[in-house]
């Protein structure tokens, strides 16, 4: 059997079995955003990695080296934030062609440094090799939650509200309009959440010391396939409502411009790094009402838990079809 045929998710579930050979240390391993582990400290230590190939992740024409860098630590940053942790440190494992100029690789690290700076993130080490004719980064990504804190994907139940905390669709335009070739001039907001996209660190700390969100993950794959893994680990159902979806403006314009709907683009384009979480019904309004104080900014409730014999679904004007998990898959 070809990787091709059972995809990204079926090759994982084939690794994860037999991979843990001291359960005392683990507290969650392969299957949700990071793995935590038990440490010293009364703290639970948080580690995950992301890789970021040339072609496939990213186009040396179009991103810059600054941007980058960024990218490659902010996707991991996302990681943490979706189990409510502070990240720590990160390692950078780098692979260039013989060719690649030094200030390039300057450029790259600026950006990384950068966003390693603005979460008090330390860049720890890594490795540099080459490569015969593509970049391709890995980014190894630690942090720390306190026990208390720690929000895994399987905690929603029967009747919990689903929320996000950002608009979604906008990464997904922003690379609509770099694959079309655009006038990349019109949106630069939309092409900025693509490039350079916000780890929602700040907000995933602050939702998990509330001790009232149930679930949590990030939204890397797109709204579909990360509503599909806080189901699937919680053993429940989903029915998301495509009128409170929140969509900005800008990718309202484009979809309407180029003919598409941007729908598609929040619930399957992915990369929006915004966090969606789970929560009891009659602890949502407290909780919006907290996040909005703390952040000037709102929280979208878009859905509901349901049981896990209703499927995951959507209901749009009225009428109910199911959502199928289809957002970024590597093979």
């Amino acid at each position: 059997m070809k990787v091709s045929q059972i995809g990204e998710f079926g090759l994982i579930d084939k690794i994860k079995k037999d991979a843990i050979f001291n359960k005392k240390r683990v507290v969650q391993g392969i299957g949700d955003d990071t793995a935590v582990e038990k440490i010293n400290g009364g703290m639970y230590l948080l580690s995950t990695c992301d890789m970021l190939v040339e072609n496939i992740h990213f186009l040396r024409n179009v991103i810059s080296p600054w941007q980058l860098g960024y990218k490659a630590a902010a996707v991991n940053l996302s990681d943490i934030a979706a189990m409510g942790g502070k990240p720590t440190g990160i390692l950078v494992s780098i692979a260039l062609p013989k060719d690649t100029d030094t200030e390039y690789i300057e450029e790259f690290y600026k950006g990384l440094k950068s966003i390693c700076k603005e979460y008090e993130t330390n860049l720890l080490g890594g490795d540099t090799v080459s490569s015969p004719k593509h970049i391709v980064v890995n980014v190894t990504a630690l942090g720390e939650v306190p026990p208390k804190d720690l929000v895994l994907r399987s905690g929603a139940g029967i009747g919990d509200v689903v929320m996000v905390t950002g608009t979604l669709g906008d990464s997904a335009a922003g690379l609509e309009i770099i694959l079309s070739k655009k006038d990349k001039s019109i949106y630069p907001g939309l092409l900025s959440r693509h490039l350079t996209p916000s780890p929602q660190v700040k907000e995933g700390m602050f939702l998990a010391s509330l001790g009232l969100i149930t679930s949590l993950n990030d939204i890397s794959d797109g709204l579909a396939s990360e509503i599909s893994e806080i189901a699937k680990a919680s053993q429940v159902g989903a029915k998301i409502i495509a009128e409170q979806i929140p969509l900005s403006e800008d990718v309202k314009n484009l979809a309407q411009e180029m003919g598409k709907d941007p729908l598609n683009w929040a619930l399957y384009g992915g990369e929006d790094y915004h966090l969606i979480f789970t929560c009891h019904d009659q602890d949502c309004e407290i909780i919006k009402k907290m996040f909005r104080k703390k952040f000037k900014k709102e929280l979208y409730k878009i859905g509901y838990i349901v049981p896990l014999e209703e499927g995951i679904s959507l209901q749009k004007r009225g009428l109910t079809e199911p959502i199928i998990r289809k957002g970024y898959n590597h093979f």
